[in-house]
Formats: C-alpha cells, sequence, structure tokens
C-alpha cells in the first residue's frame, strides 16, 4: 500500500483545504485514520475542517494558514510542521485556481498568482518534503491536475497549461521515485460542483450550460477516487469514465479540429 500507516508523528499535509476537492480529500483521509494537517489562506474555514475532523474521527488535525503564491510562506512550511513534531508522509498538492477570457482581457497579475498557485507551488513542495520521504523509506503524492491537461483549453488557456504541467511533472518524478518507496499519483478531475467555477468568474448556469450532465462528478467521489489511488499507487486518476473518455479524446484528437469545436462551446468566448 503506498498510503502509510496511522502515526502520531506523521501527516499528510493538505493545500487548498478551505473548500472544495482538498476540505474532502482531508475528510477522506481522516476517515482512514490518517493525521491531517491543512494548509490554505483562510484560517477560520481550516479551523472548522479540523475541528470536524478530530471531532469525527479522533486524527490529529492541524492548521497551518500560508499563502502559496508566496515563496517564503511556501519554504516555512517544513520548519513549522517541524515545530509540531510532524513530518508528512502524504502530501496533496491541491491549491489551485483558474482564470477566464481571452487573453487580450487577461489580467497580467492575475495570470502570475495562477501560475504561482498552480505550478511554483506544486514544484516548490515536492522538493522540500519529498526527500524526506525518500530518507524514510515510503510516502504518497498526490498533485492535482485537471482533465484539462490532456489538451489545450481556450478561455482557460493559462489554467489547462499549468495543469498540462502538473501532469507531465507527476509522471517525470514518479518515475524518478521508482524505488524509493514513494509514488505520485496525479488527480485529473473534470468538472466539479465545489464553487471553483464561480471563482474563476463563471456562473453555475453558465458552467451547467456548457458541460453535459453527465461529466459533473461529485467531490466526495473524486476525493474517494484521489485516495483510493493514492493507496494503490496509480500514476493518474479521472474520476467518471464520461471524462475519461474526454481525456483520451482530448489527447488523441487533431488539435484544428479540437480546439474550434473547445473555443465555441467556451462561455467566456461566447459573443
Amino acid at each position: 500500500m503506498a498510503l502509510p500507516p496511522p502515526a502520531a508523528d506523521r501527516t499528510c499535509l493538505v493545500t487548498g483545504a478551505s473548500s472544495g476537492i482538498g476540505a474532502e480529500i482531508a475528510r477522506e483521509l481522516a476517515r482512514r485514520g490518517l493525521g491531517v494537517t491543512l494548509v490554505a489562506r483562510r484560517e477560520p474555514e481550516l479551523r472548522a475542517l479540523a475541528d470536524e475532523l478530530h471531532a469525527a474521527h479522533g486524527v490529529r488535525a492541524e492548521v497551518l494558514p500560508a499563502d502559496l503564491t508566496d515563496s517564503a510562506a511556501r519554504a516555512a512550511l517544513p520548519q513549522r510542521l517541524a515545530e509540531l513534531g510532524l513530518a508528512a508522509d502524504v502530501l496533496v498538492n491541491n491549491a489551485g485556481f483558474s482564470t477566464i477570457g481571452p487573453i487580450q482581457g487577461a489580467d497580467p497579475d492575475a495570470e502570475l498568482r495562477m501560475i504561482a498557485t498552480n505550478v511554483d507551488a506544486v514544484v516548490h513542495l515536492c522538493t522540500l518534503f519529498v526527500p524526506g520521504m525518500v530518507e524514510r523509506g515510503g510516502g504518497a503524492v498526490c498533485n492535482v491536475a485537471s482533465v484539462g491537461a490532456f489538451q489545450p483549453l481556450p478561455g482557460q488557456a493559462g489554467y489547462a497549461a499549468s495543469k498540462a504541467f502538473v501532469l507531465s511533472y507527476s509522471h517525470g518524478i514518479r518515475q524518478e521515485l521508482v524505488g524509493t518507496g514513494v509514488t505520485v499519483t496525479a488527480l485529473c478531475p473534470g468538472p466539479v460542483r465545489t464553487g471553483f467555477v464561480e471563482a474563476a468568474g463563471l456562473s453555475d448556469d453558465e458552467a451547467s450550460g456548457s458541460l453535459p450532465e453527465i461529466m459533473w462528478v461529485p467531490v466526495e467521489k473524486v476525493a474517494a477516487d484521489a485516495v483510493d489511488g493514492m493507496a494503490k499507487g496509480r500514476p493518474v486518476v479521472i474520476p467518471g469514465v464520461v471524462n475519461q473518455i474526454g481525456a483520451a479524446g482530448g489527447y488523441l484528437l487533431p488539435r484544428r479540429l479540437l480546439l474550434p469545436l473547445l473555443a465555441r462551446q467556451h462561455p467566456a468566448l461566447k459573443k
């Protein structure tokens, strides 16, 4: 099993844990008896979740508020964790967000914040925490990508590109870690009703209207699939059969046919 057994001095570090997929993955890990350390900017939401998990499952649940766009804040996390007497044997890089719209209307600062969260934080936290896992002889990493990682996405070009990086990076470091006892899983969810699309600037109706209902997967299933994938040491997890088919199609279809279709469907590009 790729997931380590529960231990008083071990934890699962989950970023973007204040809501959505991150919070639900933390719940799923706690259900399995594993302690969790919750990282995000919103401390009240983190503390409420930590209290919930401790009360429901009796696990140790710690809170480390941090802005992951800040490299200094990321660099401080191992020491902050050590001060709690903990080492991370599971790392879930879930924090991320999307901008929307064509590049000619993009906010440069927002685009760079997205890359800092979706790309820089993933690489930085892996390089900070994976060496300790290797030294201890085991561990699991889950990097949250997206079905958008399998093809460019007009209307969310930077987001899809950032998730393509996460998917490629996860494959690469997974191979580097063969024989160390540390596994890497890329989680590639499709649409999930978590408030993510609203934060990106789309209404729920716009998002639902652009994607078939059959593609939407409950957040609880996404989290359960993610943790099952880590436990089995799977390289890629795509929740939902339809999303698995869509990811294959996005990877294999000629770009000259696929991209105009995606652009016509994207609500941020409709005139």
